[in-house]
């Protein structure tokens, strides 16, 4: 006779193992089993019991451990042989982690399950990169967006959503897509000088801060070699950054166009909404023949 047990999903937060909330603590800890994904921090790992089964779920664009549909069985599977399953997901399970596509599964299937928020990616990046989501007079609303769709599916953005500037957008998972993302933000009425802020592993220890402008975000990608995972932040409040940045890990925080974006000759001007005093980012060729 099967036994039934509980599943939690389970959000790790952004990285930083500070961040991880005592509920989630409690549970890695007591945990029978853990499925946990790919961006899940080597000190949150290391809270598991050397005891306690482990297994490795993680997905990067093209290339997936499990997909979906087998992870959500392997949920369910476990949950008749454990009393406890710990899902242990990046950031906030309900905020693009498909926790609840697999809550919905196990619901369906009968399986109690519970929910442990995490604090999600957006959130800390941002707070770690001296960035406020919202800010008096600046910003008064934020959106959070994925910058990758479904497989076989085009990228596509209402300009409604993405073209207010009283609104800071967060996109998620962006890199793959960052040129069509710029282009997509400039067509739909966004000034092409908007600050924009693109956010690398944040809050660890390789945590890394690179500012530009949305027209210029391809080419900061690729002069500085970019990688996921990373949280692209655009709008004005991305300015404060400069006299608000306090977590700078070494030489972790950059906020130099000229060595960023060295290849671009155009010079684009920011206000400081603090000061009223401008920031100028010039941009010269470093190649007279580029």
């Amino acid at each position: 006779m099967n036994r039934q047990g509980k599943v939690y999903l389970v959000g790790a937060g952004p990285g930083d193992p500070e961040l991880l909330t005592l509920k989630a603590a409690r549970l890695i800890r007591s945990a029978d089993i853990v499925v946990h994904d790919r961006l899940i921090s080597q000190q949150i790992l290391d809270l598991i019991d050397d005891d306690t089964a482990r297994i490795y779920v993680g997905k990067k664009t093209s290339q997936h451990t499990l997909d979906q549909q087998d992870i959500n069985q392997l949920l369910i599977d476990l949950s008749r042989r454990y009393a406890n399953t710990v899902r242990l997901k990046g950031g906030d399970p309900f905020i693009y982690g498909r926790g609840s596509e697999e809550a919905l599964v196990l619901a369906e299937a009968g399986v109690t399950f519970e929910v442990v928020p995490g604090i999600t990616s957006a959130q800390a990046c941002a707070s770690y990169s001296g960035i406020p989501l919202t800010h008096r007079g600046v910003a008064r609303g934020v959106q959070f967006v994925t910058g990758h769709w479904m497989r076989n599916t085009p990228l596509q953005f209402k300009s409604s959503v993405i073209a207010d500037e009283t609104q800071t957008l967060v996109v998620y998972m962006g890199l793959e897509n960052i040129q069509a993302i710029s282009e997509a933000l400039i067509k739909a009425g966004r000034d092409a000088d908007t600050p924009a802020a693109i956010v690398e592993s944040g809050t660890t220890e390789h945590h890394r801060t690179t500012i530009t402008t949305i027209e210029e975000l391809p080419g900061c990608v690729a002069v500085n070699h970019i990688e996921s995972p990373a949280m692209l932040i655009i709008g004005a409040v991305v300015q404060l950054a400069e006299k608000l940045d306090w977590f700078s890990p070494g030489d972790a925080y950059s906020f130099s166009p000229e060595k960023l974006c060295s290849h671009y000759s155009r010079c684009g001007v920011f206000t400081d909404v603090v000061a009223s005093k401008p920031i100028t980012f010039r941009c010269a060729t470093s190649d007279a023949n580029a």
